[in-house]
């Protein structure tokens, strides 16, 4: 893997999972509720630009900050605007993943059962986790299939957890799209 990669591997990490997760939890919650495909792909989209850019600002002002501070060797500290960088297009990037059905089934205009988008949106969000755990597994010199699993284990935790909550709620609040 080349040098840029693994300097800044942690931050396409923490990107790539963290945009998976909450665009995922988006589809998930509100496939839950049961929502059209265009407002789940309009709350996906929504949720990767906002969250994409809280995140990779976040990063670059935490980096800023320990870099400012920090009395390490100037040759070796990574840039924080591409710290920022690589976080937000992590982000955006494999975090786009799981509405790509919902994107397909809009612009097509293929009016897909809901319940074969979110399998669908679910099966290619699983192989996204599971890529980003053996990138992680590889790069870091660990066995990329055990981090493929950790990493699909905690991404589907989180979705359960936030199909569950859509679908509770809807059913409480007594939503019904």
């Amino acid at each position: 893997m080349n040098i840029f990669f693994r300097r800044y591997i942690s931050e396409f990490v923490y990107g790539a999972v963290d945009g998976t997760v909450t665009t995922f939890a988006v589809v998930a919650a509100s496939a839950g509720a049961g929502i059209s495909s265009a407002v789940i792909l309009i709350l996906g989209i929504a949720n990767l630009i906002a969250d994409g850019f809280s995140m990779g600002a976040s990063a670059y002002l935490a980096a800023s900050a320990e870099h400012e501070y920090s009395a390490r060797d100037t040759q070796k500290r990574a840039s924080p605007k591409i710290i920022g960088a690589v976080t937000f297009l992590a982000f955006v990037a494999v975090g786009s993943v799981p509405v790509l059905p919902y994107l397909i089934d809009v612009i097509a205009g293929s009016k897909v059962p809901s319940t074969t988008l979110f399998y669908i949106s679910s099966v290619l969000t699983a192989a996204a986790f599971l890529t980003i755990g053996f990138i992680k597994g590889k790069v870091g010199k660990q066995s990329p299939w055990r981090e493929a699993a950790i990493t699909l284990l905690l991404g589907a935790v989180a979705a359960g957890l936030a199909y569950f909550a859509g679908d509770v709620l809807a059913a409480w609040l007594g939503v019904q799209l």
